[in-house]
């Protein structure tokens, strides 16, 4: 038993370890394919696989509890190297206030996302297949506040992924589950959320 909780607590630690050390080098790509979206009109390459989204007051929001989670993609570009950022607003949420980034996703069930919650004091990175998510990586940070606009960036190149909560670089991870594909918007469980300002620029394979 003792042997199993040893386990279990290196594991919480590998996913929701410190931040990366300042001196970490900080990937670039070659920013060739762009992709933007300012909410201001509707936009027909948006993909809203689960949830209620809808535009209003110049930004996208998540409004209705979706179990488990919301998604919504931009067919537009598929990327493989890519840089994307977005604003995201937590409104409410007794369960879950979370906004996430999607990207290198091929389709609404196989994807990677980035996401901060602000009723918790962790931000992770996961891979989602066939529908199930599992964490790979995270760390301890202050939540982001309810009503705030608060800012997550991803920027993958090859297998590296390094995320960003509001300008600090605060996960840098090795993953190669997914090499390319779409991004997009995620929610969880009963979060209302507005986002805003989504750029992506990157390269395809």
């Amino acid at each position: 038993m003792k042997h199993l909780l040893a386990t279990v607590s290196l594991l919480l630690l590998a996913c929701n370890g410190k931040l990366p050390a300042a001196d970490t080098p900080k990937l670039s790509v070659v920013l060739q394919d762009k992709v933007k979206d300012d909410f201001e009109k509707d936009n027909p390459k948006w993909t809203f696989v689960e949830g209620k989204w809808e535009r209003r007051n110049g930004v996208l929001a998540q409004t209705a509890e979706t179990q488990p989670w919301a998604v919504a993609l931009l067919e537009d570009r598929k990327l493989a190297e890519v840089d994307v950022s977005v604003r995201f607003r937590p409104v409410s949420g007794k369960e879950d206030a979370s906004g996430g980034i999607i990207f290198r996703a091929k389709d609404g069930k196989n994807y990677y996302v980035v996401r901060a919650n602000a009723l918790e004091d962790n931000f992770r990175l996961y891979t989602m297949t066939d529908g199930k998510r599992k964490q790979i990586a995270g760390a301890t940070v202050a939540p982001p506040k309810l009503g705030a606009w608060h800012t997550i960036r991803v920027v993958a190149k090859g297998s590296k992924i390094q995320a960003y909560l509001d300008g600090k670089l605060t996960i840098d991870h090795d993953d190669s589950t997914y090499a390319e594909g779409w991004v997009g918007l995620w929610t969880k469980a009963d979060s209302v959320t507005e986002f805003d300002d989504l750029e992506a620029a990157g390269s395809g394979k």
